[in-house]
């Protein structure tokens, strides 16, 4: 069983799709106005091992991560290197695109760009006013009532804030109004060119209603899961929540997860303090992809992470320890089973139990101990040699950290095992539909008095 700690009601779930065996996942991807850095990198990565996680505990995951390609910073850095807004877009998506492959972070299955949905955003901002939860300004700017929409504050309670307050958390995007904020904003002669037509003249979006039109185009009124760090949870996530509420007249989005900050050498990332770093700046001081993945998954998602450079030789030696475990397993055979080492069920516990990656770790290693105490002892078989190589290719579907790699695809393993669950439940109907899948994968599967055996086709 899969348990999240769900934001919007602040306390740890049971995780149930709408759709049974289905999951939708929207996350907030990158503005495109920069290179992305390592903060931002934990956030993706920790949507990477959540999406990774429910793919292997058998669920089929249709994920969407837009991308924001106009808004004040965009615009603030074409204008400063006076080029276009796509030059400057297009040049930052592209570097992200490189960075999360050379992090492999699965990709998703759609990367929608803001700037291509500006009529679903102008569709939702008509049904708002229409509903007298938006209003035009003077100048041709429309805001979101706030006080029309009596539970604002699902994620973050800020009735006993100041206004000095207030403004301080609220984000740059809509520092022109505290109390209520931007769906659209009329042109301005800094923006250039910048603009689109709409029924209330020319402007362009504001930030938070670009992930409501995204995310409800390609994943319906009401999905499973929002994603995102907890910089965004006040006020884009609030404000997402109460004007597709409004508009759509469903619930919107049951579980909602947010990621905690990475810290460089405990103190918050900044340019001023000489400690932001940029993908590009880990591997010129020699760490690897898999090695900034491990410092990352090491800690608890809703945990700040403490980077520091230092961790390089932590992470390496953790690596090397699974990998050399891995390289004596291949020693007694490349094989491997449909089954799994009894350890690897307090690996699920901890991974299921809201993605508690440490204790994971921890349950992970003490097996890679007792593992080689036996293999030292003569006391492990081919057969538990092909047990381990299976959990430690489950172990790398999640966490992703291991260059060796096996034979057969972890999500081909996935399938087979849920479809041995199924074969001890007697359920045939739906194994006979996951042979079918796998069949149609290339991957002949033949029941034997031994288990489940596999033929690449």
């Amino acid at each position: 069983m899969l348990k999240f700690y769900n934001s919007l009601t602040q306390k740890k779930e049971a995780f149930n799709p709408i759709e049974d065996g289905k999951v939708k996942l929207y996350t907030c991807g990158p503005t495109v106005y920069d290179f992305s850095h390592i903060g931002n990198f934990r956030t993706f990565l920790f949507e990477d091992l959540l999406k990774r996680t429910l793919i292997a505990f058998g669920f089929d995951v249709y994920h969407i991560m837009n991308i924001t390609d106009v808004d004040d910073k965009t615009i603030k850095k074409a204008n400063y290197e006076k080029k276009s807004l796509e030059q400057i877009t297009q040049k930052y998506t592209a570097a992200f695109m490189e960075d999360i492959k050379l992090l492999r972070i699965q990709e998703a299955d759609l990367y929608p760009n803001a700037t291509e949905h500006i009529q679903k955003m102008i569709e939702l901002i008509s049904i708002l006013i229409d509903r007298d939860y938006a209003y035009l300004t003077d100048e041709g700017s429309v805001f979101f009532k706030i006080d029309n929409y009596s539970d604002y504050g699902n994620l973050v309670d800020i009735s006993h804030f100041t206004y000095d307050e207030r403004r301080q958390i609220s984000d740059e995007y809509d520092l022109d109004n505290v109390n209520d904020f931007a769906l659209w904003k009329s042109h301005k002669e800094e923006d250039g060119e910048i603009c689109w037509n709409s029924p209330w003249g020319k402007g362009r979006p504001g930030w938070h209603i670009e992930c409501s039109a995204m995310s409800t185009q390609y994943l319906g009124n009401h999905f499973d899961i929002h994603c995102g760090g907890v910089d965004n949870k006040f006020p884009h996530h609030e404000n997402e929540i109460a004007q597709s509420i409004c508009a759509l007249d469903e619930p919107f989005v049951n579980y909602w997860l947010h990621s905690e900050f990475l810290m460089v050498e405990n103190q918050k990332m900044s340019k001023s303090l000489n400690n932001y770093f940029i993908l590009s700046d880990l591997f010129d001081n020699d760490f690897t992809a898999e090695e900034f993945r491990f410092i990352v998954l090491s800690s608890h998602y809703r945990s700040k992470v403490n980077f520091s450079l230092k961790r390089k030789t932590e992470a390496r030696s953790a690596i090397n320890r699974i990998e050399e475990l891995q390289s004596r397993l291949l020693d007694i055979t490349q094989e491997r089973s449909t089954n799994m080492p009894e350890d690897a069920k307090s690996f699920n516990s901890c991974i299921g139990n809201d993605l508690d990656t440490p204790n994971a770790l921890a349950t992970f290693f003490n097996w890679i101990r007792l593992t080689n105490q036996k293999i030292d002892e003569g006391k492990y078989s081919e057969n538990d040699a092909a047990e381990a190589n299976t959990f430690i290719g489950y172990f790398d579907s999640i966490f992703a950290i291991l260059s060796i790699n096996s034979d057969i695809p972890e999500e081909i393993m996935s399938i087979v095992r849920l479809r041995e669950e199924y074969r001890k439940n007697k359920d045939w109907q739906k194994s006979d539909l996951l042979r079918d899948d796998l069949l149609a994968k290339g991957w002949l599967v033949k029941d034997t008095s031994d288990g489940s055996k596999l033929t690449k086709i």
